[in-house]
C-alpha cells in the first residue's frame, strides 16, 4: 500500500478503478440480476480478494452477502446511503489488505447480529463456529443493559475475543476506518468524542497489530477533526510544496541506475508522507526541506538483497549515520521489518530511504490482516506445552488479558486501557533463566517482577539488572537481564513507593489491590527513622602486626582493616604509634604523595586478627539474628555492630570482628553470604577521606 497525503483517500491498486459505494448500495437493494451469479455490488470485493487469494472459494462470500443485504434491506445510514454500503466498504478495506475468506465473510456479517433480526446461532449454523466467533467479538453490547459502561465493556469483550483470534481486531479497525471516513454527517461534539476514542484506543491497536495502512489514515482523519487549524496549515504546506517531489524523483532515478549497475534487481518507489507525518517533521524542523514530503522505498526479493542495497547506497551516496536503523535483524514487536537510512546526493539533498523485501512490505502495510489467523493450529501439529505459536508476538495482548481480569470496574478498566496503549514501544528483557519478557518501553524492575511472578511479586525484596543490584524503580532497557529476588517470607507486601515506579497496569492494579487490603492503622503516627543499632566493645591491640620501631604502638587502620596474610605497610603518627594499612589502601597513596616515610611491617606469629566487614542485605524479620548466629558459628567475636536504617528495603550491616585465626576469614565471609537475604559481604575499604596525619613534631 502507498501512503497518501490525503486523509480521506483509501489506498488502492493502480489498476483498479475508484469504487462508488453509493451506487453499489443502490444496486444492492435490487439483488443479483442473474441466478447463481455474484451481484455487481460485491464484485469489487471479489476482485480485490482474488488479487491476493486466486484460488479462494467464493461461494461462502456469496451466501454471506445475500444474508447481509437481505437482513439490512430497508436500513439507511445517517448519510442517507443504504446500510449495506457499510459492511461492503469494511469488507473491501480488508480484501485490499489481503484478508482471507473467513475474515471477509465475518466482515460482511459483522453488523447483522447487532442491528438486524439475525441471531448468532443462525450465523453459526450457516457459516460455522469460526465466523460466528468473529461476528460475536465485534458485536456491541447494548446500552440498555450496560448504560455508560457499554463502550468500555464492548472493548473489553472485543479484546478478550481477540486473545483467541486476533482477526476480531482487524474487523473492528476496518469498521472504525469506514465510520471515520463518513463521520462528517455527525454533530461536531460526537465527531470529537469518536475521534478521541480512535486516537486513544484504535490507533494504538492498529500500530501494535502492524496495520500501518489503516493506522496512517486513521491518524489523518483524527488530526483533521481534533486539530483543524494544524490540519489546515499542514494541508496548505503540502499544497505549496506540491512540486517538491522533483528532488526525490531525481534521487530515485539515481538509485535505480546505481542498483541496476550493481546487478541488484530492485523496485524504487516514491512514498508521499501522510498529513500527520508531515506535521511531525515540521515540529522537528522550523523549515521543512524539499525532501521532507516523501520517502524512497526500495523493494527487493531476498533479505540479503536488503543489505546489498544498503551497501551500494552508502557507497555511492553520503550516508547520514544517525538515521540508520536495522529493523530486519531486530524486528519491532508488531512484526515490522525494514532497513531505515538517509543519504545525501551530490547536490546536498537528503532523502530518507526504506529498504525491505516484498513480503516485509506486505506485512508492514497489512500487519496481522495479511497473516490470517495466527492462532490457527497447524494441521497434524500439537502446540508444545499447551502454548500457541504466535507469529505476531503480542506480549502486550497477553499482559492486557491478564490485568483486565483484575479490573471489574469499567471506568478503571477504560482508564488503564488508555494508559497501557499510550506506551507505543516495547522492549525485550531477559530473565535469569534465559527466557524473555516483553515490556512496554519505560518499564521498571517493579513491572518485570509482576510480569514474571504475578501476585507472588508482592514478596519481592530487590532485583539485579545485568548482574548488579538495582533499585526497584530502575528503568529497564532493551536487552537487559533482570533477576527478581523474592523474600522467603511470602507474607511480606509491596512498598507504597512502587506505585510511583510501576508503568504497567498489571503492576499498578496488583500493588493497589494489596495496599487496599492491608491499610495502615488509622491514626498511627508516621514511623520515625530508626537509629542505627550499635554495640561496641573495647578494641584490643593488634599484637600480630610487628614494626621495626622500638616501643612503637601498632594500630590496624580502620579504613582498610588489614589482616594476615595481606601485604601491609605502616606510617608513624602522633604519640609514637604506627598505623598499619593494606598496600592498596587509598590512604597509602595519599600519605606517600604528602612525603610521609613508610615503615616496614610484618605479621607476627599470633594468628588472631580484627577485621571490619560490611554485609549488604534485603530487610526481613530475623535477619540480624541469623547473621550474628552465622558469625558466632565461625568462631568470630563481634567487637562492634552497626545496622543502618533501611533504604528501599535494603539494609547495610557493619561488623568489626575478632577472629581467633585469620585464615578463617574467607570461610566467615562465605557463611555470611549464605544467610538468606544477604547479597554481598565485603571488607571495608575506606570511610570517607580523612585528612593525612601530620608528622610528629620535634
Amino acid at each position: 500500500m502507498t501512503e497518501a497525503a490525503n486523509p480521506g483517500a483509501h489506498s488502492r491498486r493502480r489498476s483498479r478503478p475508484r469504487i462508488d459505494l453509493r451506487r453499489l448500495g443502490r444496486a444492492a437493494l435490487m439483488g443479483p440480476a442473474v441466478r447463481d451469479r455474484l451481484p455487481d455490488a460485491i464484485g469489487h470485493v471479489v476482485d480485490a480478494h482474488r488479487a491476493h487469494h486466486p484460488d479462494a472459494d467464493l461461494a461462502t462470500l456469496h451466501r454471506a452477502y445475500v444474508l447481509a443485504e437481505s437482513s439490512h434491506r430497508g436500513q439507511f445510514r445517517k448519510s442517507g446511503e443504504p446500510y449495506i454500503t457499510h459492511p461492503l466498504a469494511v469488507t473491501l478495506i480488508l480484501a485490499e489488505l489481503g484478508a482471507e475468506t473467513t475474515t471477509l465473510t465475518a466482515s460482511l456479517l459483522h453488523d447483522t447480529v447487532e442491528d438486524t433480526e439475525v441471531t448468532l446461532d443462525q450465523v453459526r449454523t450457516g457459516f460455522g463456529t469460526e465466523v460466528a466467533y468473529l461476528v460475536d467479538g465485534v458485536t456491541k453490547l447494548e446500552k440498555v443493559d450496560y448504560g455508560a459502561a457499554a463502550e468500555p465493556e464492548t472493548f473489553r469483550k472485543m479484546l478478550v475475543a481477540a486473545g483467541n483470534d486476533v482477526r476480531v481486531m482487524s474487523i473492528k479497525l476496518a469498521d472504525r476506518l469506514h465510520n471515520m471516513r463518513t463521520l462528517g454527517v455527525m454533530r461536531p461534539e460526537k465527531q470529537a468524542r469518536i475521534a478521541k476514542v480512535t486516537r486513544d484506543v484504535l490507533i494504538p491497536l492498529a500500530e501494535r497489530l502492524g496495520v500501518q495502512a489503516l493506522k496512517t489514515e486513521l491518524e489523518d482523519l483524527v488530526f483533521a477533526i481534533l486539530h483543524p487549524r494544524e490540519y489546515e496549515r499542514t494541508r496548505a504546506l503540502i499544497a505549496e510544496h506540491s512540486g517538491a517531489c522533483t528532488a526525490l524523483d531525481t534521487m530515485a532515478r539515481r538509485f535505480r541506475t546505481v542498483l541496476r549497475e550493481a546487478g541488484i534487481p530492485a523496485e524504487v518507489l516514491l512514498r508521499p508522507r501522510h498529513f500527520v507525518s508531515v506535521h511531525r517533521v515540521c515540529l522537528k524542523r522550523a523549515e521543512p526541506r524539499s525532501t521532507d514530503f516523501g520517502r524512497l522505498l526500495v523493494l527487493v526479493g531476498e533479505d540479503a538483497d536488503c543489505y546489498a542495497v544498503l551497501g551500494e547506497l552508502h557507497t555511492c551516496f553520503t550516508p547520514v549515520v544517525s538515521e540508520f536503523k536495522d529493523f530486519i535483524a531486530a524486528p519491532k514487536f508488531n512484526l515490522y521489518q525494514s532497513l531505515h537510512t538517509a543519504v545525501a546526493g551530490p547536490d546536498g539533498a537528503v532523502a530518507e530511504v526504506l529498504i525491505r523485501t516484498h513480503r516485509m512490505h506486505t506485512v508492514a502495510e497489512a500487519g496481522v490482516v495479511a497473516l490470517g489467523n495466527p492462532y490457527a493450529p497447524t494441521e497434524g501439529a500439537e502446540p508444545a506445552d499447551g502454548e500457541r505459536a504466535d507469529p505476531t508476538r503480542p506480549g502486550w495482548l497477553s499482559r492486557l488479558l491478564e490485568w483486565q481480569q483484575s479490573t471489574p470496574d469499567p471506568d478503571h478498566f477504560w482508564t488503564s486501557l488508555r494508559a497501557d496503549l499510550a506506551h507505543n514501544r516495547e522492549i525485550t528483557v531477559f530473565r535469569a533463566d534465559g527466557r524473555s519478557l516483553g515490556l512496554p518501553a519505560g518499564a521498571t524492575c517493579v513491572d518485570a517482577a509482576y510480569a514474571q511472578y504475578g501476585e507472588r511479586a508482592h514478596a519481592t525484596v530487590g532485583a539485579r539488572v545485568n548482574g548488579r543490584l538495582a533499585a526497584m524503580g530502575t528503568p529497564l532497557r532493551d536487552g537487559d537481564t533482570v533477576q527478581v529476588l523474592l523474600a522467603q517470607d511470602t507474607g511480606s507486601g509491596p512498598s507504597p513507593d512502587w506505585l510511583d515506579h510501576a508503568r504497567t497496569p498489571a503492576a499498578r492494579i496488583a500493588i493497589g489491590g494489596w495496599l487496599d487490603a492491608h491499610p495502615e492503622p488509622s491514626g498511627a503516627p508516621p514511623a520515625a527513622p530508626r537509629r542505627p543499632a550499635q554495640r561496641t566493645a573495647e578494641r584490643p591491640a593488634a599484637a600480630n602486626a610487628v614494626v621495626d620501631l622500638p616501643d612503637a604502638t601498632v594500630r590496624l587502620a580502620g579504613c582498610c582493616t588489614p589482616v594476615p596474610p595481606d601485604r601491609v605497610t605502616g606510617f608513624p603518627v602522633r604519640g609514637g604509634a604506627v598505623t598499619v594499612h593494606r598496600r592498596e589502601c587509598p590512604a597509602v597513596a595519599r600519605m606517600t604523595r604528602a612525603g610521609r616515610s613508610p615503615v616496614a611491617v610484618r605479621w607476627g606469629d599470633a594468628a588472631d586478627c580484627r577485621v571490619t566487614l560490611v554485609a549488604e542485605s534485603f530487610g526481613r524479620p530475623g535477619l540480624l539474628a541469623d547473621l550474628t548466629e552465622a558469625i558466632a558459628a565461625e568462631g568470630a567475636a563481634i567487637v562492634s555492630a552497626t545496622v543502618e536504617p533501611p533504604t528501599e528495603q535494603r539494609v547495610r550491616h557493619t561488623y568489626t570482628l575478632h577472629l581467633p585465626d585469620a585464615r578463617g576469614l574467607t570461610a566467615l565471609m562465605r557463611a555470611m553470604r549464605d544467610v538468606p537475604g544477604v547479597y554481598d559481604v565485603s571488607r571495608i575499604q575506606h570511610r570517607g577521606a580523612p585528612a593525612v596525619p601530620r608528622p610528629p613534631s620535634d
